[in-house]
């Protein structure tokens, strides 16, 4: 049996995604619990890598089964043996050509900015604080430069194993979600630090340290050193992966 999985996380704790030497990863402890419930070890296949300290509503996963299993059973057993920031929202049984990365189409990540004179010790793990005031309307201005398909080297961190800097945004927006803003972006896929690269850009951008029009000459150029910081990991989140 094929098994999807929806993965809920906070990855404060967590080196990533993908099982890598230096600490525990989010796969490493879902492969580990299912090594107890199945009684042998699996290979989960993630739809793709968030980074040490990025979080996910909606991370997709599959696996694949021995045998036939009751998924709800397995799911509780699946909470019952992962941490309390780790939860899996959905165990289901998937065509047997399924994988949670090739088949993805669309995925939809949300980075929260905490725009306030002084840091929240709730929303601290999960916003990056700006404390000076933003420009919103500029901010909003720059993001039409980035929708449609362009090459995203300029916002593209080194290491990035992707075969081609080309990615499609279908959309991308910002908006207020009670006391944070949040940016919104919907792609066919990302470049390594593309999201948190794009957001510290628009945060310069909102400080009035760039040119609201300028992102499109910045894609045009090809340049990372002449994008922005890249934000702190903990304000992503990965919210939804889409497929046909």
């Amino acid at each position: 049996m094929n098994v999807k999985m929806t993965v809920e996380y906070d990855g404060t704790d967590y080196r990533g995604w993908q099982v890598q030497p230096g600490g525990p990863t989010i796969q490493g402890i879902l492969e580990d619990a299912l090594a107890v419930l199945l009684k042998h070890r699996v290979r989960v296949h993630g739809s793709g890598r968030t980074d040490a300290g990025v979080h996910a509503l909606g991370q997709v996963a599959n696996f694949t089964c021995p045998d036939d299993r009751d998924l709800a059973r397995m799911q509780r057993g699946l909470n019952a043996l992962t941490p309390d920031d780790i939860t899996v929202k959905a165990a289901e049984a998937a065509c047997a050509s399924f994988d949670a990365r090739r088949d993805a189409r669309r995925r939809v990540y949300e980075y929260r900015l905490w725009n306030h004179p002084w840091r929240s010790v709730f929303n601290d793990r999960y916003a990056w604080h700006v404390p000076r005031p933003l420009c919103i309307d500029a901010m909003r201005e720059a993001l039409a430069a980035l929708e449609g398909e362009h090459d995203f080297s300029c916002f593209r961190a080194a290491g990035c194993g992707a075969a081609t800097p080309v990615r499609r945004v279908y959309r991308n927006q910002l908006y207020p979600w009670e006391d944070h803003w949040v940016y919104r972006i919907e792609a066919t896929g990302y470049l390594r630090h593309m999201v948190r690269n794009i957001v510290g850009t628009l945060v310069q951008t909102g400080l009035g340290e760039r040119d609201p029009g300028g992102l499109a000459a910045l894609l045009d150029g090809h340049d990372r050193t002449l994008a922005g910081p890249t934000a702190p990991a903990r304000g992503l989140f990965l919210v939804d992966v889409r497929y046909e």
